[in-house]
């Protein structure tokens, strides 16, 4: 039977998350390797990727992921007047969303680059043109052309993007938040979430207690002590994430999910294979 798996190279991995537009090439290149040695006949995999300092950076100067506020409510924001200081229809709002658009992509460029030098046949599917939101959640996406892919054993790249929202009129959507609807959609059996930090820390900011597995029964427990990304992220840190992929271990039968660091050499490819690194997340 083929196994379906999710796999997310966070932004803090991919770029340096406290220096705008500055992605780690050399680091891209060592995961794309990684990806390439590990793909199996037996094993199906979707490829997400965060915005890091590219769009996080861009988000947090306009105000993407909240949306375009009410006529009159905030024009004259920082966040909406934006560097080309126009306001009158929201226009500083729009081409601040244009702008993470573009940081967006280009980082994503970067990823499909690497891989591509890796010898992987992959395919970018942007979200902005095929999701629709509503209140920051997946309301629409035709999952068709990411069907395809995966039936042609290509593999699909997603990455946190600008979304048209239907309340908001736009926002952006994290790779954990589109990976939450494909999750439901296409019943994967493990999300694999790579970034810098080692897991779930028992004691974060401290770092001395790392917490190896983590269930249901337990998780409401010591979700109070889970903490946030210490550098801009303004989709939410490790709270957020082992919120939402708890979320869905409770809708998807069987689903396991695991944080862990690929910043060591090797450690990616010892996730693909299930090997246990970090934490694992389960019900």
């Amino acid at each position: 039977m083929t196994e379906l798996v999710f796999l997310k190279l966070g932004g803090s991995l991919i770029t340096d998350k406290d220096r705008p537009y500055t992605p780690r090439l050399d680091k891209l290149k060592k995961l794309a390797d990684e990806i390439a040695s590990s793909l199996t006949s037996d094993r199906q995999l979707v490829l997400g990727h965060g915005s890091g300092s590219f769009g996080h950076a861009a988000a947090k100067k306009f105000g993407t992921r909240d949306g375009f506020p009410p006529l009159g409510a905030s024009h004259h924001s920082p966040q909406m007047l934006g560097i080309w200081g126009e306001t009158e229809g929201g226009g500083g709002y729009w081409k601040g969303f244009a702008e993470v658009w573009f940081q967006a992509s280009q980082l994503n460029r970067f990823v499909m680059e690497a891989l591509r030098a890796a010898g992987i046949a992959s395919v970018a599917l942007a979200p902005v043109s095929a999701v629709t939101s509503r209140e920051v959640r997946v309301a629409r996406w035709d999952l068709t052309p990411l069907r395809a892919a995966l039936e042609a054993g290509l593999l699909p790249v997603i990455y946190g993007d600008v979304i048209f929202d239907e309340v908001r009129g736009g926002t952006i959507l994290s790779t954990e938040d589109l990976f939450a609807h494909l999750a439901r959609e296409l019943r994967p059996n493990r999300i694999l979430l790579a970034g810098l930090e080692a897991g779930v820390w028992e004691d974060f900011p401290a770092r001395t207690r790392l917490v190896s597995e983590i269930h249901l029964q337990s998780y409401e427990a010591m979700r109070a002590g889970i903490g946030a990304s210490t550098s801009v992220d303004v989709t939410g840190g490790m709270a957020a994430k082992v919120g939402q992929m708890f979320d869905l271990i409770r809708e998807v039968p069987g689903l396991t999910a695991r944080i862990f660091s690929a910043e060591e050499a090797g450690n990616l490819s010892r996730a693909l294979a299930g090997e246990a690194i970090g934490t694992e997340l389960g019900a």
